[in-house]
């Protein structure tokens, strides 16, 4: 089971990981193309999208994994073939259904963004354009959901991995060449710009539904050939079938739409907290753009493993709850939860350390960035948290508790948001994120704890270890980064790339030298690390 757990999330995780990695770095020609000063309303025409798609799909491909991985561990295939079946419908009519009520109210959605906006940067219209252009993906995107929901319920990753990649480099190649020639060859102006990169979110789904639907027809033998072996004892209602869909997938869509409603509670409160302080329009127009879109561009990144392990880990859970299996899925968590703080702390850490020259990198020398960026890269961690817990208490049916502690979060957030702006600037936004998401987690854990008697001693104690070896490896990257800034400017992009790139390789250095030397690594990945070892002379 391990073993599933491992390939299926490799599997993801190199998918997710490669998406977000390529999502962040098409920001610096993007970036470049369209001014800091129009980030903002790039950011503010996605955000309405976010929450859209998220309640249009955030809880599919979750929901129909767990759903088809509970039948197939009884060996009902069928009832998860005609759940499938009748879904591809249902998912075209939500598709079209949002994508409906997005693109004609538009203008609502904009008057919503721009409140309580004494001198909104950007005008209603513009933000309205932005917002129907982005519309149109939802017409794609909850059918192409449903397809990965139908793979990841038989523990099969790699067609979600690989449609996951090919969706963002078709979207990419088309938000920068669209940009280029909306701004370099037709001389048009930057909402225009923007609002084809929005559409560019349907393109790219096109693309990743594609390659879906090759993998269906190289898979449909193989899946055929399941329904040869059917129980045939259980007989599922469409009735009772959604009813349990909708149970399953309704935590789901809280926790896709976590992060949009964080970065709405920040676009509808930001301008009214810095009015508040005296800071001018233009202030907090950057420094909203900096906190939703540079920032957690890069934030984000270390969050994909979280993702991964949420996908995977799933089915995995439902299938050893259902069987009644409860040391497998405390073997299961134990190795999700160590891989996870194993992998995304030292990242998050890093990305804190070397704030300073990776802002300079992907967008230009700033201040207010580097210190927003150096303040975010933290919170990734209660990201990747809140991601998996949440993933876990779905998978032993306690999805209920998720909808209570994103609630306790989102309250958290809208009561501190303001006043921490007040008194922290744009860093309190960051702040107030951080204290939301500590509390949700919070929430997980305990009923984690509560419901299956989880341990938390092994954890507990590997967690220490790996903040000591983040420690270390910490002083080594702070020694080398002084050092190196001596001959090398952070705030020049080429000396920037390679001061982190110099910085980073130490870091590795150290905390892989470490892992292995402690025979930690070992444990979380087995046997396959043997040879590093071999090679390394750490034998």
């Amino acid at each position: 089971m391990t073993s599933k757990l491992m390939r299926g999330t490799f599997l993801i995780t190199l998918g997710t990981i490669l998406s977000k990695v390529l999502g962040a770095l098409y920001v610096i020609p993007f970036y470049a193309m369209i001014g800091e000063e129009n980030v903002a309303l790039y950011q503010i025409g996605y955000v309405p999208y976010s929450i859209f798609i998220s309640i249009a799909t955030a809880g599919v491909p979750l929901a129909v994994a767990k759903y088809i991985a509970k039948y197939n561990s009884l060996e009902e295939y069928a009832v998860g073939r005609r759940l499938f079946k009748s879904g591809i419908y249902l998912m075209m009519a939500t598709g079209i259904i949002s994508f409906a009520v997005l693109y004609f109210f538009a203008p609502t959605f904009a008057h919503i963004m721009l409140a309580n906006q004494q001198n909104p940067s950007f005008t209603y219209e513009e933000v309205t354009t932005v917002i129907k252009a982005v519309s149109f993906a939802l017409i794609v995107v909850p059918f192409m959901s449903l397809i990965r929901g139908f793979f990841q319920g038989h523990q099969s990753m790699g067609p979600s991995a690989v449609s996951t990649v090919v969706e963002q480099i078709v979207r990419i190649a088309f938000v920068l060449v669209g940009t280029f020639f909306v701004l370099n060859v037709f001389n048009g102006d930057t909402v225009t710009a923007i609002s084809l990169a929005t559409f560019a979110a349907f393109i790219g789904g096109i693309g990743s539904l594609m390659v879906l639907l090759w993998y269906w027809k190289k898979r449909k033998p193989y899946l055929d050939e399941l329904l040869q072996h059917d129980k045939g004892n259980i007989d599922v209602s469409m009735t009772d079938m959604y009813k349990e869909i909708i149970i399953y997938a309704i935590p789901f869509v809280l926790v896709g739409i976590a992060n949009p409603l964080y970065q709405l509670i920040d676009n509808v409160t930001f301008s009214r907290a810095f009015d508040a302080i005296a800071k001018t329009a233009d202030e907090g127009r950057r420094a909203l753009g900096i906190v939703s879109f540079s920032v957690h561009k890069l934030v984000i990144i270390p969050v994909s493993l979280a993702t991964a392990f949420s996908l995977s880990l799933v089915p995995l859970v439902t299938e050893s709850y259902v069987k009644g299996e409860r040391d497998v899925m405390i073997r299961n968590l134990n190795q999700t939860f160590q891989i996870l703080l194993f992998i995304t702390m030292p990242a998050a850490i890093g990305l804190a350390l070397l704030a300073r020259p990776i802002y300079t990198v992907f967008y230009e020398p700033s201040t207010l960035g580097t210190e927003v960026l150096m303040t975010y890269a933290p919170v990734a961690i209660l990201f990747a948290l809140f991601a998996v817990t949440a993933a876990i208490l779905q998978g032993i049916n306690e999805q209920r508790f998720t909808m209570l502690s994103l609630l306790v979060g989102i309250l958290v957030k809208l009561s501190l948001n303001i006043p921490f702006i007040k008194m922290f600037e744009t860093k309190g936004a960051v702040y107030a994120t951080a204290l939301g998401y500590l509390a949700s987690i919070t929430i997980n854990f305990i009923v984690i704890r509560l419901f299956i008697g989880y341990p938390f001693k092994l954890v507990v104690r590997r967690t220490i270890l790996i903040v000591l070896f983040n420690l270390t490896m910490t002083v080594g990257v702070i020694a080398s980064y002084k050092g190196l800034s001596m001959i090398l400017s952070p705030d020049h992009k080429l000396q920037a790339l390679v001061l982190i790139i110099i910085c980073a390789l130490i870091g590795a250095l150290i905390y892989g030298y470490l892992g292995l030397k402690s025979k930690l690594a070992d444990r979380l990945f087995g046997q396959r690390l043997q040879k590093i070892k071999q090679k390394l002379r750490l034998q």
